[in-house]
């Protein structure tokens, strides 16, 4: 069936040095599933917490789903991820030690299923981003002066 990114997170590449990256499914109620297949979801907001046992996603807004009436879920709700356990551990100690946190880059279904790809990062500093900004204004630069000169 293939992978159909439904969320990404956008700005966490510019607000954030990624460290490392993993694959989480989501535990979900059966309205959330059908409002992320319709693409109602957000996670420009969202973070994961853990506490070396059990990680959740927190902040994530998915729309109510129109048709389930009364068995609606909460659209900010907690939802707890799916990861091996010494994933899980790995990330509670790497945040504990270090400051990182823990963000979602994107949102996709995989066969059905949702998943999450979450990554361990760290924030970067005012002038970390416009370091990487003036050096993204270079290379723009000088990939147009190559296209004249051709």
């Amino acid at each position: 069936m293939g992978l159909i990114v439904v969320a990404t997170n956008r700005k966490a590449k510019h607000e954030y040095f990624l460290l490392d990256t993993y694959e989480a499914g989501i535990v979900l109620k059966g309205s959330e599933i059908k409002s992320i297949r319709a693409r109602q979801i957000s996670i420009a907001q969202a973070y994961v917490s853990t506490d070396g046992q059990e990680a959740w996603l927190m902040n994530a807004h998915i729309a109510p789903y129109n048709e389930a009436s009364r068995f609606n879920h909460d659209p900010l709700r907690s939802r707890k991820l799916l990861l091996h356990r010494s994933e899980i551990r790995k990330l509670f100690e790497k945040v504990r030690l270090k400051g990182a946190t823990i963000i979602p880059l994107r949102v996709y279904l995989k066969d059905g299923m949702a998943k999450v790809e979450i990554a361990l990062a760290r924030g970067k500093k005012h002038y970390d981003k416009r370091a990487e900004i003036a050096k993204r204004d270079a290379q723009r630069e000088l990939d147009r002066n190559y296209k004249q000169r051709r």
